[in-house]
């Protein structure tokens, strides 16, 4: 006990000497950057006989013609499978696509121009019908442009009259994207035994998918692509024999016409071009347990013969009743499709009736799958089914307005995984995780409201940013504390209502608390637009700071930087208990200073924000920070849980922003010797590995590991028999705790820890079997190489290549970045190179686990700068925070912005 404290009082007084500089540079530099590309590069298409038109001066589509139908026929040319035949020229892949489509649209102004959305296509043919007198019109020209409108105008020989009916008929062809976007080409290997005919040995396959969120569909076909221009849609796919077509309605009709497969879709329900998707491959499925709905999942052939998606298709239809019953209105579609691909640049797109997922966040291994992978499988599947409801059935006007799509997703599927798995107990985690990830985000100087104004969201780019956390975390958590205040019940209704008032058409944010406003059955002056409007408008959140000597409260805007001034202001809901009494709540209106008699307490402590239920920090007078000390070191329990965590992590954001004393911070980590629930020691962790960031190149270092050490080991040895044993606590939340403490104790020296690892990872290397729970696996790989050296990372690497499970594979790769020898981390990253050793939608992760580990953050970064057309082409702007989180010097910041105007990269920092 004497040692810990003493110990406790060094390390602050050495992160105070250190914390002041190094934190000043971490929160000014230049982390995210907004693509920006200037000048029109207009080029004609052949027949273009006339000079062309002028854009004009905004980059959205003028509001004179509004789509009702698609009729799409499409082409591709791909193989499914290249079998290599002896004295037989075998097939090359192809990735053209050929079609031609029918726009069906109405006039709402006179106009002699048609602006449609392309880019990368062809375009050749067009033929204009008036549909009300049946006759042709002639198109003088037609141009596509370039820069970032991706405009494709056609200027016709006579004006169209408002309110009559066209249509438009056009043929492109175009390439398959190799970015994982549009449409795109998919490989994966199926394995021998589970072919249907003997050829001995494992065999490349191919499947296509698209992925067209959000300005995508332009490159698949020509189309108003704009969310709120929603249309049906017919599709006809002309594909090869032996693959299977899935699209967003059911099938209508299929035949075979020689080599050739022709696949008629129904009409889809009227929606944004963004949700039009398909898939061509040799996929098998296996069905829900719903009767109402169809919904199939479908994944590589072996994957269903060996049953792993089975788990997601049995929580799938459980899912969809649940939100059916929660927002008492029907999925519409009359099937549904869950395409597990072995690549998507995102988690997970919300195709209308065809949702695809990366293949890793659907798939459930029995015995290879960690058990807690479960978590994130219903989580993923929870927030696509949500999207039915808040984004396809009803849409965001414009991107924008995009949270209102992703917010309510994830605030939802909180809700829908607690119904179907309530022994997971995730609500509380996924809370937090996105609680602390949103505050984290929006204390920098450089965020963003949630809602901007549509004139600043123009170009693709910028509606490419939008799909951020303060989208996705922040969003949610605002509906939360939305919800707090209001009540579940008026939330609930309101919600219902809305979506009900709003069915198959578009809404803006000020629909959405209309609704939850009328829902309400307790009026007052604190109306849900008054209220949340400034949480929506303006970007970041307040610091309340709280006296409980004088009962004087004031709110601040948040920030990192405390060099800047704001003068920004909340109407704040603040839920707070006391140590002699149960929860009660007030309002702060004004900013402050005023007076609250009831934080009046010198003799107990004061709790504000109860539960974490307010998207804001607070900040106390010392000597109620110690009565909150005392009470988590005397008897934790009083405090709720989820404020155990938050306390932890508003204290050392506090003092990151010199807001509060460093040894305040370090001393509410001293009652977790006595903790054994994981969102204290998760908010810990992830603090200190902030600080550890920053002085892992200092003397310090040796000190804070000997620290964290003295502290986890209590913990670790709770689980120590266990894990020794390949034994996992039966609750979620330890399960959690005993990977965290083999993190922990393991990385910080702890000798039983690494002896531990060494035994265990030992076994598999001699003996040939892996008797390490699936459970631990991912931690007591890693631990193992961190430890070991190239033989150790030579048979990971191998198991790696040998492994035909998804989980395993996820893992060893994790893994394989822990090592602390240089060569073999700038090794990986060379492999990451070559798309036959390592996926194009896993390499941001190889590069992104190598800058988390100390050695490999340089070798990272300069990773990226050689190979960055290859590495960014998925989230580049995450790539650069990932390999930049630990500069903290002044010559690290130039390097950066050298980096970003050799690539024409915008100065959003982030």
């Amino acid at each position: 006990m004497a040692k810990r404290s003493s110990l406790s009082k060094g390390l602050a007084v050495a992160f105070v000497a250190l914390t002041l500089s190094a934190i000043g540079g971490m929160i000014t530099m230049v982390t995210m950057f907004k693509i920006q590309m200037n000048g029109i590069n207009a080029t004609a298409f052949p027949d273009t006989t006339t000079p062309s038109p002028t854009p004009p001066p905004i980059m959205r589509l003028p509001k004179t013609l509004v789509p009702e139908l698609y009729e799409i026929s499409l082409q591709t040319y791909f193989y499914s499978r290249i079998i290599e035949e002896v004295n037989v020229t075998s097939p090359n892949q192809s990735t053209l696509f050929t079609g031609n489509v029918t726009i069906h649209f109405n006039t709402v102004q006179k106009t002699d121009l048609i602006y449609l959305h392309c880019r990368n296509l062809d375009v050749t043919h067009p033929r204009l019908f008036n549909k009300d007198y049946n006759i042709g019109i002639k198109v003088k020209s037609m141009t596509q442009y370039h820069n970032q409108s991706e405009f494709l105008v056609i200027q016709l020989e006579e004006y169209l009259q408002a309110k009559m009916n066209f249509s438009l008929f056009l043929s492109f062809e175009g390439q398959m994207s190799t970015y994982l976007e549009s449409l795109y080409v998919s490989t994966y290997t199926e394995a021998y035994p589970y072919r249907d005919y003997e050829v001995n040995s494992d065999m490349q396959r191919y499947a296509v998918a698209t992925h067209l969120k959000p300005t995508q569909a332009r490159t698949l076909f020509p189309c108003f692509d704009e969310p709120e221009l929603k249309a049906v849609f017919k599709l006809t796919l002309i594909h090869r024999a032996g693959t299977t077509a899935l699209g967003n309605s059911d099938k209508e009709a299929s035949n075979l016409i020689g080599e050739w497969k022709n696949t008629r879709f129904s009409p889809t329900q009227k929606m944004s071009t963004y949700l039009f998707g398909f898939t061509l491959s040799e996929f098998k499925s296996t069905t829900s347990p719903l009767s109402r709905v169809t919904v199939k999942t479908y994944a590589r052939p072996e994957a269903i013969l060996a049953g792993h998606a089975r788990y997601a298709a049995n929580i799938s239809g459980k899912i969809l009743q649940f939100y059916e019953n929660r927002f008492e209105i029907n999925y519409q579609p009359i099937k549904l499709d869950q395409v597990a691909l072995p690549d998507l640049v995102s988690t997970t797109m919300e195709n209308w009736g065809l949702i695809t997922y990366q293949e890793a966040s659907l798939l459930y291994q029995e015995g290879m799958s960690s058990l807690l992978h479960k978590e994130e499988v219903a989580t993923v599947i929870a927030h696509g089914l949500a999207h039915h409801w808040f984004g396809n059935l009803v849409t965001m006007g414009w991107w924008n307005d995009v949270w209102l799509n992703e917010g309510l997703a994830t605030y939802m599927s909180y809700f829908a995984v607690e119904h179907v798995e309530p022994g997971f107990k995730i609500k509380d985690v996924a809370v937090m995780k996105d609680l602390h990830e949103a505050l984290k985000q929006d204390a920098l100087t450089t965020s963003r409201p949630l809602t901007v104004t549509q004139g600043d969201i123009q170009t693709p780019s910028e509606v490419k940013e939008m799909f951020d956390t303060i989208t996705y975390s922040k969003g949610a958590m605002l509906l939360r504390m939305l919800a707090g205040f209001v009540g579940e019940t008026a939330f609930d209704l309101g919600v219902k209502t809305y979506l009900k008032a709003f069915r198959g058409a578009t809404a803006e944010t000020e629909d959405l608390w209309q609704h939850i406003e009328a829902a309400r059955s307790v009026k007052n002056s604190f109306t849900v637009p008054r209220v949340m409007k400034p949480w929506t408008e303006q970007q970041g959140y307040p610091v309340i700071n709280i006296n409980t000597t004088s009962g004087e409260i004031v709110q601040k805007h948040f920030l990192f930087n405390g060099s800047v001034t704001s003068s920004y202001w909340w109407y704040i809901p603040i839920r707070f208990m006391r140590g002699d009494s149960e929860p009660s709540s007030i309002w702060l209106e004004v900013p402050g200073p005023v007076k609250k008699e009831e934080f009046i307490s010198t003799k107990n402590w004061v709790l504000a924000n109860t539960d974490c239920l307010g998207f804001y920090r607070v900040n106390y007078n010392l000597e109620n920070w110690q009565h909150l000390l005392q009470q988590l070191e005397n008897n934790p329990d009083r405090i709720p849980l989820m404020n155990r965590g938050q306390l932890i992590d508003d204290a050392f954001n506090l003092a990151r922003a010199n807001q509060l004393h460093v040894t305040v911070a370090l001393n509410f980590t001293s009652f977790l010797r006595n903790e054994r629930e994981f969102i204290p020691w998760e908010s810990a962790v992830r603090n200190l590995e902030y600080f550890f960031m920053m002085f892992d190149r200092s003397q310090v270092y040796g000190l804070m590991q000997e620290y964290l050490r003295s502290q986890v080991t209590d913990l670790y040895e709770f689980f120590a028999n266990d894990t020794m044993a390949s034994v996992v606590p039966k609750t979620h939340s330890l399960q959690h705790s005993q990977i965290l403490a083999i993190k922990v104790a393991c990385s910080n020296g702890l000798p039983e820890c690494m002896e531990m690892v060494d035994t265990k990872f030992g076994d598999w290397i001699y003996n040939d079997t892996n008797n390490i729970h699936v459970n631990l696996r991912s931690t007591i790989y890693c631990q193992a190489l961190a430890l070991g050296g190239q033989m150790e990372w030579n048979f990971a690497w191998e198991k790696f290549l040998s492994s035909s499970d998804s989980s395993e594979k996820d893992q060893l790769r994790h893994a394989l970045s822990c090592t602390r020898q240089t060569w073999l981390l700038n090794r990986l990253l060379e492999y990451s190179l070559d798309p036959d050793k390592i996926r194009l939608t896993d390499v941001a992760s190889v590069v992104n686990d190598v800058a988390e580990n100390p050695a490999g953050q340089a070798l990272a970064w300069n990773f990226i700068r050689a190979h960055w057309d290859y590495v960014s082409q998925g989230d580049p702007v995450w790539l650069i925070e990932a390999v930049t989180r630990r500069f903290s010097t002044k010559f690290e910041v130039e390097e950066l912005q050298r980096f970003a105007e050799q690539y024409d990269l915008g100065p959003t920092v982030r």
